[in-house]
């Protein structure tokens, strides 16, 4: 019997009880609280453009929805009535919809050519008016959907560069302070490794939801220009068959 193993017990049950205790880890927001000013000013970046892309994410999704519940009962409104002076009140109420605004474009420059009472020369200038009043509202229109989606698809570019600079300092800090201390532990790398991923992290949640909604309000966004351009066209045909019979 070895006279040694009564001693080395104890030994190495004080040691697994020491390896067992828990460690006290950094939480998510106390390693962001502790990290170097540059990467520091990376997440502070990163997540302002996504708490601007929320904003502009429910604002956008409230502004399409309404547009497209507008622009369907302005249609159906339009094609159902048989004076458009009726359908012109009507879209005086439905701001929401641009195909309404589209229209009330048209009817207005269709006022001043009927005012005018030209003749057959005018009344093919008129259209052309008419046509350009038409054309001008929707492009005014598309700008207005499109107002501040750009924000998004250059954060979905551009965030995750972001972050990886970000990645690229921490790692860097780590870096330096092996070359300093001589030590290549986590304890001496681990904090300006997880900076680093932390950074990485946050550059793709602030990326990946401005991509998913910019391609999504981009889609609805298209429905309702052809929307517009469809009823361009048809308001127009309308209008030149009046003339022509007239």
């Amino acid at each position: 019997m070895n006279p040694a193993a009564p001693m080395s017990m104890p030994i190495y049950l004080a040691a697994v009880a020491q390896t067992e205790a828990p460690i006290d880890a950094p939480g998510i927001i106390e390693l962001m609280m502790t990290a170097d000013a540059v990467v520091q000013m990376v997440l502070v970046v990163l997540l302002g453009m996504s708490g601007v892309c929320w904003v502009i994410i429910f604002n956008k999704a409230s502004m399409l929805k309404n547009a497209s519940a507008s622009t369907e009962s302005f249609l159906e409104l339009f094609w159902a009535s048989q004076r458009l002076d009726q359908v012109y009140d009507q879209a005086n109420r439905m701001d929401h919809s641009p195909v309404a605004a589209v229209f009330k474009a048209g009817y207005i420059e269709l006022s001043k050519l009927t005012k005018a009472g030209k003749g057959e020369r005018g009344m093919l200038d008129g259209e052309e008016n008419i046509d350009r009043a038409l054309r001008k509202a929707a492009r005014m229109e598309r700008n207005n959907l499109e107002h501040m989606t750009t924000f998004l698809a250059t954060t979905g570019s551009t965030a995750p560069f972001i972050g990886l600079f970000g990645t690229v300092w921490g790692i860097l800090l780590a870096f330096q302070k092996i070359g300093i201390t001589g030590q290549a532990s986590l304890a001496v790398v681990g904090p300006d490794i997880a900076h680093a991923l932390i950074a990485t992290a946050i550059g793709l949640v602030a990326a990946i939801p401005a991509v998913m909604a910019y391609n999504y309000f981009n889609r609805r966004i298209n429905v309702l220009e052809d929307e517009m351009d469809n009823f361009s066209s048809d308001f127009l045909n309308i209008v030149k068959r009046h003339f022509r019979s007239t």
